[in-house]
């Protein structure tokens, strides 16, 4: 049992650092691609192409690693006004939406990864690209957010802290 959650972690983590290194990447990109318009040369299509994927990609595989560190964004005012015996439980309850959403998002993932397969769906850019290579992030990070907020609402650890303001 340790191996599988010492696995999961690890999984959650490279998928954050493939995240992060996408993010450089579009830097660069961005970066090469401006400076060769200015020199007035014409870019690879690939190269925006490739910025346009990383940011599906990165958004996707670095949002389950948030939800674990409590990264994404979201309001404390309500929370921040529950008295102490009450935010567990809400935040318990807020919890157990967010694995029910993402858990459907997961499952209308699949669905759209498997009717892209069967159909052969193309994504037509510059280049013929199969659509499933770019869904299949849509099941596979769903399904890890809906276990990363499931550790929120049967773990110690609540996702709310209860005060409002930038905790940082």
């Amino acid at each position: 049992m340790r191996l599988i959650a010492l696995s999961y972690r690890w999984l959650v983590d490279l998928m954050a650092l493939v995240a992060a290194t996408m993010l450089v990447w579009q830097m660069v990109a961005i970066v090469a691609s401006v400076s060769l318009r200015n020199l007035g040369l014409q870019p690879p299509a690939w190269l925006f192409t490739s910025t346009e994927y990383a940011m599906l990609y990165l958004t996707m595989l670095g949002a389950p690693w948030l939800v674990r560190e409590k990264g994404h964004v979201h309001i404390e005012l309500l929370t921040a006004a529950l008295p102490r015996s009450v935010l567990p439980w809400f935040s318990r309850l807020v919890a157990v939406a967010c694995v029910v959403i993402c858990a459907i998002l997961a499952w209308k993932g699949l669905d759209l990864v498997i009717q892209n397969i069967e159909r052969r769906d193309l994504d037509v850019r510059a280049y013929f690209f199969p659509k499933w290579i770019l869904t299949i992030a849509f099941p596979i990070s769903f399904t890890l957010m809906a276990i990363e907020f499931a550790r929120f609402v049967v773990g110690r650890e609540i996702l709310h802290t209860g005060t409002a303001g930038i905790h940082e």
